[in-house]
């Protein structure tokens, strides 16, 4: 198991495993059957992806509205007095004519070889209202670079609005290779071959693979547990391996 530390400038920030919220942002407690309303949740490889990072929480007690007005930003919000401890203050600023920073001293350890990305939060690929943050993507070896110091933001359209809500998640944070050491390459004939004989035989297999799990959401659009079943059997296979 990978040990990530964390040292806390700001403690409410309260980094964590991210967290699929049911009832909240990844749906609604809608069952997998006929006539339910689909729901992010439904979807496994969302939720892998989604778990599969540290969310960061939003630290002040007053939400933080962030429109752009005439082509300038509009910070609107009351971060109360200056704390007089010498960092940014407001820690919101304006950045070009299109991002904005948020001063997030939050420092992330990794393991030799491993790196930091920073993302948008799940809940921004949910959202009906588009107010959720988009952090833009940046990677810090942080392995010897000890604190993160600040984050970008991309700015909201003319008109359209980010909103911070007090103990809200604005972003995550992954952890991933320093060095994305691979090559693309096409697959060999008889690499490929086999690939497309497996996709024709879970094709084939799909309504036995299902198990009763197929529905039809109140859209129409077809669901089924093939992906959730082979993906069991797979932890399954390597969980005897490794006995």
């Amino acid at each position: 198991m990978t040990t990530i530390k964390y040292r806390l400038f700001t403690p409410r920030l309260a980094p964590r495993r991210t967290k699929i919220e049911v009832p909240g942002w990844a749906g609604t407690k809608e069952p997998r059957r006929d006539g339910s309303h689909e729901q992010a949740w439904h979807c496994l490889p969302f939720i892998e992806g989604a778990q599969s990072g540290i969310e960061i929480f939003y630290p002040y007690d007053n939400e933080l509205r962030v429109s752009r007005q005439g082509g300038k930003f509009v910070f609107d919000g009351d971060f109360g007095p200056n704390p007089q401890t010498g960092v940014q203050w407001p820690p919101f600023r304006a950045f070009g004519e299109n991002y904005y920073t948020y001063q997030l001293l939050l420092d992330l350890k990794v393991p030799p070889g491993l790196a930091v990305r920073t993302e948008p939060h799940p809940r921004f690929y949910t959202s009906e209202t588009n107010d959720v943050p988009i952090a833009v993507p940046a990677l810090l070896r942080t392995e010897w670079w000890p604190m993160i110091s600040f984050m970008v933001f991309k700015a909201p359209h003319e008109g359209g609005v980010h909103i911070f809500r007090p103990g809200e998640p604005f972003m995550q944070i992954c952890i991933v290779p320093a060095e994305p050491d691979f090559e693309l390459v096409p697959m060999g004939i008889e690499e490929a071959a086999e690939r497309e004989l497996q996709s024709r035989r879970i094709h084939a297999s799909r309504e036995t693979l299902a198990q009763e799990t197929r529905w039809k959401s109140s859209t129409n659009t077809i669901f089924d547990g093939t992906y959730r079943h082979i993906l069991g059997a797979a932890r399954a296979r390597d969980r005897a391996a490794e006995d």
